[in-house]
C-alpha cells in the first residue's frame, strides 16, 4: 500500500501536465490511479469507472480518500465513493470522474488535446501550485 500511495502523490505533483486515457475498466487503484493526473479521458462506448471498495468491504485509507476528495465535488464523491457505481463513460463524464468521454479509436488524442494548453508551462512553477493545491492529500498518501 505504502509504494502505491507513493505512486499516486508523485503522479499527482509531477511538474507537468498529465492525461490519463481510459481505455477499458478503471476500478479501484487504478481508478485512484486516473484520479492523480491532472485530467483524464474515458471510451464512451466501453468501459466502467468505479470505485468498488464498498462491495468489497475494503475501506478506502485516508490517503486514498483524499485523493479522490481532492478531485471531485462533495456530490460525486458521495456518488462513486459510497455506492460502488460503475459508471460508464458519459456518466463518468457527467459526474467529473473524467473530463471528456470519447469514442475507442480519439479516446487518447482526446487526452492529448486536454494537456495541449498547458504544456509548455514552467515546471517549477507547476510543481509548486500542484504541490500546494493538493498538499493535503499528498501529506495523507505519504503519512501511511
Amino acid at each position: 500500500v505504502g509504494r502505491v500511495h507513493a505512486l499516486f502523490a508523485r503522479v499527482l505533483t509531477l511538474p507537468i501536465p498529465t492525461a490519463a486515457a481510459v481505455n477499458g475498466h478503471a476500478f479501484g487503484a487504478g481508478a485512484m490511479l486516473a484520479m492523480a493526473h491532472d485530467y483524464r479521458t474515458m471510451r464512451s462506448d466501453r468501459g466502467f469507472f468505479c470505485f468498488p471498495e464498498v462491495d468489497i468491504r475494503i475501506p478506502f485509507t485516508p490517503g486514498m480518500a483524499a485523493l479522490i476528495q481532492a478531485k471531485l465535488t462533495p456530490q460525486a464523491a458521495i456518488a462513486s465513493m459510497t455506492t460502488g457505481r460503475r459508471f460508464g463513460g458519459d456518466d463518468a463524464a457527467k459526474y467529473g470522474l473524467v473530463d471528456a468521454a470519447a469514442t475507442e479509436d480519439a479516446v487518447v488524442s482526446a487526452a492529448v488535446e486536454l494537456v495541449i494548453p498547458v504544456a509548455g508551462k514552467d515546471s517549477q512553477t507547476m510543481a509548486s501550485i500542484k504541490s500546494t493545491m493538493f498538499g493535503p492529500a499528498v501529506a495523507a498518501l505519504r503519512a501511511e
